[in-house]
């Protein structure tokens, strides 16, 4: 089975997946980012928007080779790996939802897709806080590079407006709930049963930190 996160940059995506496979045993995360992070860093620096210069490149979505790679990897985990793979990945365009996630589904693959929501303004405090984690990696001694958080604010109405649509569906509200919660509403939903969440909320927090770090792209 595959569990597609989708949602808005900031809207709990990857806490989400990360929370599913601490609490489901043998489940992996195959973060579709890194492939298209990966393209980008095939550009010349100069292309891809050092020094202040317009990119040549917007979105890593928008490469055909993206859109394969991802079915070609993810085809290759669902068939090769025994337990379930989590993908965490904003996909707005319908376009791109069927040649990735319609895709899949075509090849066979049991494709359970869920869009996490949440208002404005719970996503824009989400990224000023995701922002506070890249500060604390500068501190110490990590460069996190051009902040991304602007890039997602420019794409959040966007990304709000095309997600509530149906065919993104099933759409789970986060406004009012917690990533533990949210895991716990996706695995009722996809027939699943998680481990019990027995951590204390200091716990929650420093491990919670911990993925955000791990997760600030350097480019």
């Amino acid at each position: 089975m595959l569990l597609w996160i989708n949602g808005p940059f900031g809207g709990g995506k990857t806490q989400t997946a990360y929370e599913i496979r601490r609490r489901l045993p043998g489940s992996v995360v195959c973060d579709p980012e890194h492939a298209g992070f990966g393209l980008r860093r095939m550009l010349p620096p100069e292309l891809r928007g050092a020094g202040g210069r317009k990119p040549l490149i917007e979105d890593f979505q928008d490469l055909v080779s993206w859109r394969q790679g991802v079915v070609e990897v993810l085809d290759l985990a669902l068939t090769r790996h025994d337990g379930v793979v989590i993908a965490p990945m904003t996909v707005t365009d319908p376009a791109y939802f069927a040649e990735t996630v319609g895709r899949l589904r075509e090849l066979g693959h049991d494709v359970r897709h869920f869009t996490l929501l949440a208002e404005r303004e719970t996503v824009l405090r989400r990224l000023r806080e995701r922002g506070l984690g890249r500060l604390l990696a500068y501190a110490t001694g990590k460069n996190p590079g051009p902040r991304r958080e602007s890039w997602a604010v420019e794409q959040l109405d966007h990304c709000l407006e095309r997600l509530r649509e149906p065919e993104f569906a099933e759409h789970l509200w986060t406004d009012r709930t917690t990533v533990p919660r949210t895991a716990d509403r996706i695995a009722v939903l996809a027939g699943l049963t998680l481990r019990p969440n027995d951590e204390g909320a200091l716990r929650t927090r420093l491990r919670q930190a911990g993925v955000g770090l791990r997760h600030i792209r350097l480019d």
